[in-house]
């Protein structure tokens, strides 16, 4: 399996349907905001970002998946992205598991100021939710435990990815 991952991370077939999967989730969030109305909050608009970081890895490799350098680069992003994205999917379930007054998510979005992106694109990345509020449920599970099981799969393929990345970097050296 390791060994078909490797092949699968230098392929610009793989990589795209990546940003292909992130863009399909990033449409079902734009359409549960603005066609069924549900109202984001920070923590969803936090794991958009994340998936928007995941979508750029994808996008990075695309350009030359063969190029090792550049696609350990991409994992690493794709990594970190998904990593985050599980910590804000575990925080937004913590706290609707656990409501509290004491832990709760923030009221606004914090970006850099040099990368307000709430402030360029706020029908996508501007927050006025309530983390607390349970807003949509699929197959029984809310968007906060689907958002979990999907940042931990993405996540796990990063993880398969990069070993294989090193397991291929051991062979090669010991040639």
């Amino acid at each position: 399996m390791l060994y078909f991952l490797n092949i699968c991370s230098k392929s610009r077939k793989y990589w795209g349907f990546l940003v292909f999967t992130i863009i399909n989730l990033e449409l079902v969030a734009l359409y549960l905001q603005h066609i069924v109305l549900i109202k984001p909050c920070v923590l969803c608009i936090y794991q958009r970002c994340s998936l928007c970081g995941i979508g750029i890895a994808g996008l990075i490799a695309i350009t030359a998946p063969s190029f090792a350098p550049l696609r350990l680069f991409a994992i690493s992003i794709w990594t970190y992205s998904a990593c985050k994205g599980l910590l804000f999917a575990k925080k937004y379930i913590d706290i609707q598991l656990h409501p509290s007054p004491f832990f709760t998510c923030d009221l606004f979005v914090e970006f850099p100021n040099w990368l307000p992106i709430n402030k360029w694109w706020p029908a996508i990345f501007d927050a006025n939710g309530n983390c607390a509020e349970y807003k949509w449920y699929f197959l029984s599970l809310e968007i906060s435990q689907w958002m979990l099981i999907i940042f931990s799969s993405y996540l796990l393929i990063a993880l398969l990815i990069c070993i294989s990345q090193i397991i291929d970097l051991i062979n090669h050296n010991t040639k």
